[in-house]
């Protein structure tokens, strides 16, 4: 088992930054990767960033690339996602993720609210 704990989610304006972060404990040794997803109120649930256990491999959702940028911890227990130039249609519930193979997100986290304001 993983367990997943996000925070750093908050109430902003447009254009602000903030930077959510997931702290993994538990059988961490069997995450292949950790990921950000986000859902909006009435919408599903969307990938937004996810990186490799050994930071080898980076990837972004089309609507967040060059803004959001995902990074780990050395100890690799920790995730973080940096979020500039926040826009109103990022408001969402954000979710941390981890997955054992690179088809599966196994355990997620509760979710931190992002809330930008116009």
């Amino acid at each position: 088992q993983v367990q997943l704990v996000e925070s750093g989610g908050g109430l902003v304006q447009a254009g602000a930054s903030l930077r959510l972060s997931c702290a993994a404990s538990g059988r961490t040794f069997s995450a292949y990767r950790m990921g950000w997803f986000r859902q909006a109120p009435g919408k599903e649930r969307e990938f937004v960033a996810a990186i490799h256990w050994s930071a080898s491999s980076i990837n972004y959702a089309d609507s967040v690339r060059g803004r959001f940028t995902v990074s780990r911890s050395s100890a690799g227990n920790t995730v973080y996602l940096q979020m500039n130039s926040l826009k109103p249609e990022d408001t969402a519930v954000y979710y941390c993720a981890t997955g054992t193979s690179p088809t599966n997100w196994t355990y997620w986290g509760q979710g931190t609210q992002v809330t930008v304001s116009s």
